[in-house]
């Protein structure tokens, strides 16, 4: 009886050898990809920074950055790409190859207020992103300068009541957005909203007095308020913070339960390798522990709030929600 390889024809022996081939390409493809994710990084890596320089999102991305170079040994880089609210930085990171080397910055910002801001979001926040660690929240202030008759939110009420579309609110960020609106209409006033792209030139506007409102982040805002530059009309919290214990809340004072927690984390584009995302969430944790860090973060006006990969990804679903009815209270309109 012949053998198989006697009666095989020409055409069946190309057809196994080059299944077999590509059944051998596949493997070391396989084995190269793992190798790189072992390795990971062998290179620098680029930490997208959705706001200018200055701001707190920013300040928090360069101090995580060194540390994090000690730990992996490759530079991690912050650059800056501000504008549209946000979404542009965020946009690129969606956008980028998911290997390790290309994470934003971002937050409540970037995504869950964004689709309750703009109409035409250039990602999907859940689907276009792979959640690393949440890293802290950022208390904010509703403030003035000193050039204004009020020094207190009463006063502020009253004021602006009396001066109908005489008084201007300028924000760098979703938190101030919506405190701004929220304002106008839970207070029934009369306030021109004026955005721009991040907070520290609308601080510049505001002890300038070519606006005469804003929310900076603690901060931009605790310095000045220490030098007597600012006044701290309502913090945006339930309860008075410790790093502005002379700042009432909205919640004591004129809008009732009224309460917006930014915060700050980090996110890859979908589909980073679970060994790396394992690897930088664990990172980060680590880091946030050291207790030099944690007092560092805190000067800066960050409350630490860490979360690892998991339970962060969870949060990001239950938060847009959130935000979506902050913005709808405020009667925004996405635009």
């Amino acid at each position: 009886m012949p053998n198989a390889m006697a009666v095989m024809s020409p055409r069946s022996m190309i057809s196994k050898v080059c299944i077999g081939l590509a059944l051998a390409g596949l493997a070391q493809g396989a084995s190269s990809s793992a190798e790189a994710q072992d390795k990971w990084p062998s290179r620098r890596v680029t930490l997208v920074v959705p706001f200018g320089a200055g701001t707190v999102t920013d300040a928090t991305t360069r101090l995580l950055a060194d540390q994090l170079k000690d730990i992996f040994g490759q530079p991690f880089i912050p650059e800056n790409r501000a504008g549209a609210g946000g979404t542009l930085a965020s946009g690129i990171v969606a956008k980028a190859a998911p290997d390790g080397y290309t994470f934003l910055m971002g937050g409540n910002t970037t995504h869950s207020a964004a689709p309750a801001l703009f109409k035409n979001v250039p990602y999907d926040p859940i689907k276009d992103f792979t959640p690393i660690a949440r890293i802290g929240k950022y208390p904010s202030v509703f403030a003035t300068n000193t050039m204004q008759p009020f020094k207190t939110v009463q006063e502020f009420v009253t004021y602006a009541k009396s001066n109908p579309g005489k008084l201007t609110c300028g924000h760098g960020n979703s938190t101030g957005h919506i405190v701004c609106e929220t304002v106008k209409r839970r207070l029934e006033l009369d306030i021109v909203r004026l955005p721009y792209t991040s907070n520290p030139p609308a601080l510049t506007d505001l002890l300038g007095n070519n606006i005469q409102l804003m929310v900076p982040d603690f901060l931009t805002g605790v310095p000045q308020v220490q030098a007597g530059k600012v006044i701290p009309l309502a913090a945006v919290m339930r309860e008075r913070s410790p790093l502005m214990p002379q700042a009432p809340t909205f919640h004591e004072t004129v809008i009732k339960d009224f309460e917006v927690l930014p915060w700050v984390s980090m996110f890859g584009p979908a589909g980073v390798p679970s060994d790396i995302v394992t690897k930088l969430s664990d990172a980060i944790g680590a880091i946030l522990k050291k207790p030099e860090i944690a007092q560092k973060i805190n000067d800066m006006g960050t409350e630490l709030y860490y979360m690892p990969a998991g339970p962060f990804a969870e949060f990001v679903k239950a938060d847009m929600p959130v935000w979506a009815a902050h913005a709808k209270s405020a009667g925004i309109v996405p635009q």
